[in-house]
């Protein structure tokens, strides 16, 4: 019976939808303007965190940076977060930046640098002069996705920021980008092709004026992602970006055409400087010598698993042979980066009791460098020991769902899949005290969630989907789950997105 009701309540609701603008304007929509959304979980995990950055006199004030989620703010080391960025039109992040000098302004890049095939996009730079209360948008519109954003450390008004450029085309908005008047105007000040961004970008700590950039060519089609090119490579200034030379083979990087370079630059000994770099034969490369030469220390075979999504090292700021590698795992080398060993747990089947894999983001304690702050597919996990024990971030609302269905139940269930946490089916309501609690919540498949929609014949059958296609019909009721992926009948090959349909 209920599910006549709701039919009957459902195409009652499209007849008037449908009825033209008559039937519309019979709609008070302000009776509606009470009307308030209420987060129905799930509670268990977080999202994809793209950058973090804190102020370091007062690590207490965290600023984390989210793929599609906007900017959250933490004054209490992580223990309560709230949005700051909500106001503004674009949710994706891609680099924070405080100026610690003047903790009160803080920048932010729009449009995440990591260009996955489901990544977001923004519209230029925006800057806090109140510590978040506030934004304004200083340019850049057109860059799509800024990826680094490095300040002057004495002087507030010049600001270098790294613009990735569009995934899915070509644009001559890329590059390096800086301002010396605040915001008010911008200069490109280092530019390959309309093919080539800036991935990665760091600013010597005794030298604001010697900086180095990797250049990044890539562009993403609709089958297929391309990852390097002529006009990728490695780039230093000592003039603040005036002129610029290229660092090539013959000062050590590896042959051929390169891909993406995540670059580090040690805060204690500011001559050592790493690249990561994607080429025919990846390596970790170092220079001792303040970049004029550079020498390969780790050619592994994992030593850059999936550069277009992570590519990025970091260095303890009192140890320069301590590095950290942010890729599906966060792994620490004690000895310059000839060998590394992981330093977080796997993920878990109940997500937000172990960090999460693929890694993004690490902000380290300049002081001693104990503090760490790391930015991953599951939020924000914090250590106060370098590692050794972690304390997951429960409490930024960042899931990233791809589709969101419900069914006819009463209460009506919803169905969704999110970004690497799953696909999921919860109530809408309960009828109990207490309201909808976590576990109330199931898990429909593990992986990267999906299209999920239940069979409108009957409350226990549906279908969901995951990454590359896979697709499976499950039985509430039985606990049934099967794969009913498509499969080739003769030797053609299916082709398959990763957000599967």
């Amino acid at each position: 019976m209920h599910r006549k009701i709701h039919s009957t309540l459902l195409i009652s609701l499209v007849l008037i939808l449908l009825s033209g603008s008559e039937g519309l304007a019979q709609i008070d929509i302000e009776k509606f303007s009470a009307m308030k959304a209420r987060s129905i979980g799930p509670a268990g995990m977080s999202g994809r965190v793209a950058a973090i950055d804190a102020v370091d006199k007062d690590p207490d004030i965290i600023y984390v940076g989210a793929a599609t989620g906007g900017v959250w703010k933490s004054r209490n080391g992580g223990t309560t977060f709230k949005p700051v960025f909500d106001d503004q039109p674009v949710s994706s992040i891609g680099a924070v930046a405080v100026c610690q000098k003047y903790p009160a302004i803080v920048w932010v890049g729009t449009g995440e640098g990591n260009p996955r095939n489901s990544s977001g996009v923004g519209n230029g730079i925006y800057k806090s002069i109140d510590e978040g209360g506030t934004w304004t948008n200083t340019g850049l519109n057109k860059t799509e996705k800024i990826s680094r954003i490095c300040l002057h450390p004495d002087n507030p008004d010049i600001v270098y920021a790294a613009a990735l450029g569009t995934t899915w085309g070509e644009n001559p908005e890329r590059g390096v980008f800086k301002t010396s008047d605040g915001g008010k105007t911008w200069e490109k000040i280092l530019f390959v092709d309309e093919r080539t961004g800036c991935a990665d970008l760091v600013m010597d700590p005794r030298n604001p004026d010697k900086l180095f950039a990797a250049m990044w060519e890539h562009r993403r089609y609709p089958w297929f992602f391309t990852s390097g090119g002529p006009g990728s490579g490695l780039y230093a200034t000592h003039n603040g970006g005036e002129s610029w030379r290229k660092i090539t083979a013959e000062d050590g990087l590896p042959k051929g055409e390169l891909g993406r370079i995540g670059l580090a630059i040690s805060r204690s000994e500011p001559d050592v400087i790493y690249a990561l770099i994607e080429a025919d034969k990846s390596a970790l490369t170092r220079s001792d010598d303040g970049g004029k030469t550079w020498k390969t220390v780790n050619s592994g075979r994992n030593v850059n698993p999936r550069p277009f999504y992570y590519c990025d090292i970091r260095v303890d700021p009192v140890n320069e042979n301590r590095v950290y590698q942010l890729a599906s795992r966060l792994s620490v080398s004690n000895d310059g980066g000839r060998t590394f060993t992981n330093m977080t747990p796997s993920t878990s089947l109940y997500p937000g009791y172990k960090v999460h894999t693929d890694h993004h983001a690490l902000w380290i304690d300049p002081r001693e460098g104990r503090l760490l702050i790391n930015g991953n597919d599951g939020g924000v996990a914090i250590s106060r020991d370098r590692g050794k024990k972690w304390q997951v971030v429960k409490n930024l609302p960042l899931a990233q769902y791809y589709h969101v269905n419900v069914d006819m139940e009463v209460p009506y269930n919803v169905y969704g899949g999110l970004q690497d946490n799953d696909a999921w089916i919860g109530p809408g309501n309960v009828w109990e005290e207490g309201g909808i609690r976590n576990c109330h919540w199931n898990v429909l498949i593990i992986g990267d969630g999906f299209y999920t929609e239940n069979d409108p014949t009957t409350g226990n059958v549906g279908y969901t989907t995951s990454q590359g296609g896979n697709l499976i019909r499950f039985n509430i009721e039985t606990g049934e789950y099967r794969g009913i992926k498509p499969e080739p009948q003769d030797s053609t090959k299916l082709r398959f997105n990763w957000n599967a349909a």
